[in-house]
């Protein structure tokens, strides 16, 4: 499955974030990967000069769509546009370290039960994320968020579990596709990206789907990469909350039927609705 020729092939996905774009562009080209490698930027309509930036960085590939299609849905658009043998799936919100990239794929060359390898994504301050975790399900869910709680006030005790967790390296359910690792043979065998998913959630499904071929998902600390959370979606929370909404009425319409149409019914009972 590994060879000294397999290739990269790096897909970014844009939408009215021309700054952060911009940034991550350069962190990939003042030190690029190692290994062959080819960077696609797939816009999905942006009005702010993202394009026109990205098209003017040497070596960069922009595929620009004529509306927004999703993140799913455009990210589906760069890997069919590519070939690599390696697939990175990076945000427009990144920054990528020297060297970063190229230890990433060579853990996952290593571990031969994984088909997805994520490292540990830190925020501008180096505080780590938690950017890997459980299949979605109402009680991980709750357990997550309390967890996230704690550590957004600060509690020293959430701040060292954290630290603890990002810190050693095992297989989970998904890691976050705002950098996602994945071999072309798996993600293709997998359907690629669910596209019924337009924003948040694509990762932890996509993520289900390969280890439902019997293969794994690494988060690995090797690498540290810098996450800027989302600032483009900043400026519409409103919008993102409903997407984040509907990805997951989505997700567990597909993955717990019976489930989701308990949890709906009890929502609108609260709700007063019928």
């Amino acid at each position: 499955m590994t060879g000294p020729l397999d290739r990269l092939s790096i897909i970014i996905v844009s939408f009215n974030a021309e700054a952060d774009l911009r940034a991550c562009l350069a962190s990939l080209t003042a030190a690029p990967p190692a290994l062959p490698h080819d960077i696609v930027v797939v816009d999905n309509a942006s009005a702010d000069g993202s394009v026109e930036t990205a098209r003017r960085v040497a070596g960069v590939r922009v595929v620009p769509l004529d509306r927004n299609v999703g993140f799913a849905a455009a990210n589906n658009v760069g890997i069919r546009a590519t070939a690599g043998d390696l697939i990175l799936l990076l945000n427009s919100d990144t920054i990528v370290p020297p060297g970063a990239i190229d230890a990433l794929a060579g853990r996952l060359r290593e571990v031969k039960d994984a088909a997805v390898a994520g490292p540990r994504l830190v925020d501008g301050n180096g505080l780590p994320e938690l950017s890997f975790g459980r299949m979605i399900h109402p009680r991980h869910e709750f357990r997550r968020k309390y967890t996230l709680r704690w550590i957004e006030r600060g509690s020293n005790a959430a701040l060292d579990w954290l630290r603890n967790e990002t810190s050693r390296e095992a297989f989970v359910d998904w890691v976050t596709g705002a950098c996602l690792l994945v071999w072309r043979r798996d993600a293709e065998a997998a359907g690629l990206l669910d596209e019924r998913f337009f924003l948040y959630t694509e990762d932890v499904d996509f993520c289900h789907a390969i280890r439902m071929l019997g293969r794994k998902v690494l988060f690995t600390p090797v690498a540290t990469v810098t996450h800027l959370r989302g600032r483009s979606r900043a400026a519409r929370p409103a919008a993102s909350q409903e997407m984040y909404r509907a990805s997951h009425d989505a997700f567990y319409a597909k993955h717990y039927p019976t489930l989701y149409r308990r949890l709906l019914r009890l929502y609108l009972r609260l709700k007063g609705e019928r």
